[in-house]
């Protein structure tokens, strides 16, 4: 897995999340920063609990959770997107006017079809200044 642009410690954050997942997990993760990257140049920025998909100085998108079978991704975008086939959860950050989760749950690598990509670009543009 070739992420560009990562400390070193970011590489072992992000080799501990993905240690000791399915191979279809990691394909999964592998096939949608893939799909990103065509997007635009994004950088991986892993936290204690997720991993946050930059562009520029921004956050984009998280990966929440690497199940046994799936991928879990949030975008925050700055209002609702409910006509979507997409999102399994669209939920407003409390105390928070402006943010609205909406979470991805990725299965297949065909998950990610032109109605996420729309998704992926928009979080993207949105966040550029």
């Amino acid at each position: 897995m070739g992420h560009n642009k990562l400390s070193a410690s970011d590489d072992v954050l992000i080799a501990t999340f993905l240690n000791g997942k399915s191979d279809h997990t990691l394909a999964l993760f592998d096939h949608f920063i893939a799909q990103y990257k065509k997007l635009g140049e994004i950088g991986l920025r892993p936290t204690k609990t997720m991993i946050g998909i930059t562009s520029g100085n921004a956050t984009v998108a998280w990966i929440t959770q690497l199940g046994k079978n799936f991928v879990h991704i949030v975008f925050p975008f700055e209002k609702p997107y409910p006509d979507n086939l997409c999102f399994i959860k669209i939920a407003q950050v409390p105390g928070d006017d402006h943010q609205f989760n909406h979470h991805f749950r990725m299965y297949q690598m065909e998950d990610v079809n032109e109605e996420v990509l729309q998704f992926m670009q928009l979080a993207a543009q949105m966040k550029q200044p």
